[in-house]
């Protein structure tokens, strides 16, 4: 019989926001957010007031000063969040060994094996958040459950300050309210697929067989099927090593496809060359990504083993076909790690 995991995900609430609140109280009431305040600029977060407006992270800052005119934009102080979450993994560290930070205001905690609070998992999360809290000054959200996925979506159920624990006999019943947009890799290009196939909830995944979604939706197909029967098998990681690098450059406006030339890129993929000089990783897949002037993200890859300029160059030019008319806003390159090939050829080759 497998070993029952007790799984906590630990969310801090508007993470950067909640700080310029907690160090400027006459911004409380105020709708704020952290981010650039340009013509081009993306928030990173924004606070609860603000996000009564429609006002969201990653949100252009022109359009969320149009949603809310009285926003107030702040740039940002990346050195004092990152004290503040160095405080936050020391309080996690007293109640276990197994942390696996996601960013600098998440992460998740495997206390299957703690005997803290009898080994109650919802009272261990409730004496962290209160802990860090009072440390801090600042607030947290916690999800409770059996697995990573389970947890990391329980922990939005109750926003702000809040917990939600969804306890093994549970978990199907949880998992089956919610929207297929719940599921983390289902993005909006996912959800319209699904609407086509006749899916906008979890449960309407449960006809369908294992083949046959994979048969539709490839390696997301066998996620889908796994996520939606409640089953997660990744463990909680101390040591999680980079799968992807890559590079970007947003323009400083939007540029039509015939604007991104070698110039462009050529100088975009010795960065990316530049990143990789250190990696002891094999590279098994490279990436362009787009995004389009109405925030649209089109990425393509493909299985490979180096640096190519040329390969990128073609990738890029059958992306740019799916909307050619469309102007872009930012374009990206990538790698991807994996298994080292049979032949293991030059890593780099940025000739033009």
């Amino acid at each position: 019989m497998l070993r029952e995991r007790k799984i906590i995900h630990i969310d801090m609430d508007c993470y950067y926001a909640q700080v310029e609140m907690r160090d400027n109280p006459d911004l409380v009431d105020k709708p704020i957010a952290v981010g650039g305040d340009s013509e081009r600029g993306v928030l990173c977060t924004c606070n609860y007031v603000a996000r009564k407006f429609g006002v969201r992270s990653a949100m252009s800052s022109r359009k969320a000063k149009q949603l809310c005119p009285d926003l107030l934009i702040l740039p940002g102080r990346m050195q004092v969040y990152k004290e503040i979450s160095q405080q936050i993994r020391q309080i996690f560290s007293q109640y276990t060994d197994l942390i696996e930070p996601l960013s600098l205001d998440e992460a998740y905690l495997d206390v299957s094996d703690s005997r803290l609070f009898n080994g109650s998992a919802t009272l261990i999360a409730e004496d962290i958040r209160r802990q860090v809290y009072q440390v801090t000054g600042l607030t947290s959200s916690a999800g409770v459950s059996v697995n990573k996925f389970i947890a990391k979506v329980a922990s939005d159920v109750n926003k702000p300050n809040g917990i939600c624990v969804v306890p093994p006999e549970k978990t199907i019943e949880f998992i089956h309210a919610l929207p297929v947009k719940a599921i983390p890799g289902v993005g909006k290009v996912m959800q319209q697929k699904l609407k086509e196939f006749g899916v906008e909830n979890c449960v309407d995944l449960m006809p369908f067989s294992l083949q046959q979604l994979e048969d539709r939706f490839g390696k997301m197909g066998g996620s889908l099927y796994r996520r939606v029967r409640g089953v997660d098998e990744r463990e909680v990681s101390n040591h999680r090593e980079a799968k992807t690098v890559s590079v970007e450059t947003t323009f400083s406006k939007d540029v039509g496809i015939e604007d991104v030339g070698s110039e462009i890129l050529i100088p975009l993929v010795e960065r990316l060359a530049k990143r990789l000089e250190s990696s002891e990783h094999h590279i098994n897949k490279i990436q362009v990504k787009l995004k389009f002037a109405d925030f649209e993200l089109r990425s393509k890859e493909r299985q490979y083993h180096q640096v190519d300029v040329s390969l990128f160059k073609q990738m890029l030019a059958e992306l740019a076909q799916m909307r050619p008319e469309s102007k872009i806003r930012l374009i990206g390159v990538g790698v991807g790690f994996g298994k080292m090939p049979v032949q293991q050829l030059n890593l780099f080759d940025v000739a033009s």
